[in-house]
């Protein structure tokens, strides 16, 4: 009997940082022969880059940069084998390329089959397909290589079990969305007993723009059962061991971490998406403007838990109508919290403005251009903060807001990262509620009051949109499901509801061009997910 020790390293790489990534590469191959003297050592998808990178794989240095880096990690692939994710240029194009690294060569490299090309995947516009199985000899065990989407198609793993194997390795970077852990261990369940193999998967881990990578990786047996899981959201090195006898392999139980709850995976995934980056990008902090409303609060908390209350600074502006209980409970939060707090006013700045402005609205009446004003006035003082002190700007709208156009530009809307873009007004509500089951954070009264944006005397959010239960329905089906307006009808909407809920979404497809990003938390965020022109006459609701 042969017994392998197998190690998932699911680490967090940066996009672009080849020397880096490949510093923590090998950082963490000693690590791991250090603690587990493994034969193998998995990496995620695309590790020595970072993914996706995007259009840097256009750039004509990229393959002197990556040979750079496999050198030095064939170096370091002594008595164990390493497998990394890379970019290959070969003579028919660029590949997503797994490579298999063992006493200082490389001994195989696999091509992705399967290149996705939708929601937030662009893989065909930069890869060439691969066409071949690669099946290994690791120390007697014919094992197969897989990339991410490969192990989603039937495809791949037929043609690696036709070939003779009888393990199966998947580098992956897959992104989170809410319940997509669930559906990963159903698919790897059925591929694993679809190909008579075990699986072992590693993905990625970290923020990358809108995108977070969850980790959370894993092992299945030939018969579909979860045998190890690693943690959320974190690096990790995870290691279970495989006997080989009589041609059958079989796999102890590893570590399997408890699954968490949606709302927690959500939480975390904010946490996350917003510590790497900042930290990634270089900030020494952040800003954000603290108004007393439940999405500011909750704003500032999961900035607290990404990078602690000492890198956060809270701002409540306030003018002749924003309530007293708006101020008060700003402050009690950002006392709570422990971090920096000021108050400042914009009613000199905003009548300032109007002065300077009196001859151009002479004759006119008071609408949302005034309330605009003050918003804008907002984000002045913000941005100047932020270019002083060198933290970025959190801004602080839903997804709900975002969808139809209820923030101003240069307003609310400026900023460098949107932490709840993709975060529906309800989940707002219930991500604020969990947030407090963990240690008090945000003021009860902030959460139980009316939203509004106090722009305007005794103004509610709901006197200018339908209630936030119905408008998110309606969104998320439209938005999320690409459902038609005559559908979310015929489910029982409201028929006007529904034909201006819709257009508004349409008509502010300009303002979400022009808006911060923000981390994705759905299958349907705005930014990589949702590509609609600007300038279309398409019908409204069709």
């Amino acid at each position: 009997m042969t017994t392998l020790r197998i190690v998932t390293a699911q680490i967090n790489p940066v996009v672009g940082d080849i020397e880096g990534n490949t510093d923590k590469i090998l950082n963490a191959v000693e690590e791991a022969v250090r603690a587990h003297n493994p034969q193998l050592i998995l990496f995620p998808e695309l590790v020595v880059t970072g993914y996706p990178p995007e259009d840097l794989l256009l750039r004509s240095s990229i393959s002197h940069r990556v040979e750079r880096a496999l050198a030095r990690i064939a170096k370091a692939a002594k008595e164990t084998y390493i497998v990394v994710g890379y970019p290959r240029s070969r003579d028919q194009g660029l590949y997503n390329t797994a490579g298999v690294f063992f006493r200082g060569r490389l001994l195989h490299e696999y091509h992705k089959q399967c290149l996705p090309n939708y929601r937030v995947f662009d893989e065909k516009r930069y890869f060439k397909e691969g066409r071949e199985s690669v099946v290994f000899d690791l120390f007697g065990v014919p094992t197969a290589l897989s990339i991410c989407e490969d192990i989603w198609q039937d495809g791949p793993t037929a043609a690696a079990r036709a070939a003779g194997a009888q393990l199966m390795l998947n580098m992956s970077a897959s992104p989170f969305h809410a319940g997509k852990q669930i559906e990963r261990e159903a698919l790897l369940a059925q591929r694993a007993w679809q190909g008579g193999m075990p699986i072992v998967y590693c993905n990625l881990v970290g923020g990358q723009d809108e995108l977070v990578f969850d980790g959370a990786s894993m092992v299945v047996s030939k018969e579909g059962e979860l045998l190890a899981r690693s943690p959320a959201y974190v690096e990790h090195l995870a290691c279970v061991t495989a006997h080989w006898q009589d041609g059958s392999l079989s796999i102890d139980e590893g570590a399997v971490t408890d699954l968490k709850p949606v709302l927690d995976d959500v939480y975390e995934t904010l946490v996350l998406g917003v510590r790497d980056y900042v930290e990634k990008n270089g900030f020494k902090g952040v800003v954000l403007g603290l108004s007393g409303g439940i999405d500011s609060g909750l704003t500032l908390a999961i900035a607290v838990d990404a990078l602690g209350p000492e890198r956060v600074e809270a701002v409540m502006m306030p003018f002749r109508y924003t309530a007293s209980m708006s101020v008060e409970d700003a402050e009690e939060q950002a006392n709570m919290l422990g971090v920096r707090y000021s108050c400042l006013s914009i009613e000199p700045m905003y009548d300032a403005f109007m002065a300077t402005l009196a001859d151009e609205f002479a004759g006119t009446q008071v609408d949302t251009t005034e309330q605009n004003l003050q918003a804008r006035c907002r984000g002045v003082l913000l941005m100047a903060i932020s270019n002083k002190k060198g933290y970025l700007v959190l801004t602080t709208g839903n997804k709900s807001e975002v969808a139809v156009g209820y923030s101003t530009l240069y307003g609310d809307m400026a900023g460098g990262f949107d932490v709840l873009k993709d975060v529906a007004k309800t989940r707002v509500f219930e991500l604020a509620r969990y947030r407090n089951t963990r240690s008090p954070a945000i003021p009860q009264r902030v959460i139980d009051r009316p939203p509004s944006a106090e722009l305007a005397p005794d103004q509610k959010d709901e006197d200018n949109l339908p209630p936030y239960d119905t408008l998110d329905e309606i969104l998320e089906r439209y938005i999320e499901r690409d459902e038609s307006a005559e559908a979310i009808i015929a489910d029982g909407f409201d028929r006007d509801t529904v034909y201006r809920v819709l257009r508004l979404v349409d008509l502010n497809e300009y303002k979400r061009r022009q808006a911060p990003i923000g981390t994705r938390i759905t299958e349907r965020g705005f930014g990589r997910d949702r590509r609609y022109p600007i300038t279309q006459k398409w019908p409204i609701g069709d």
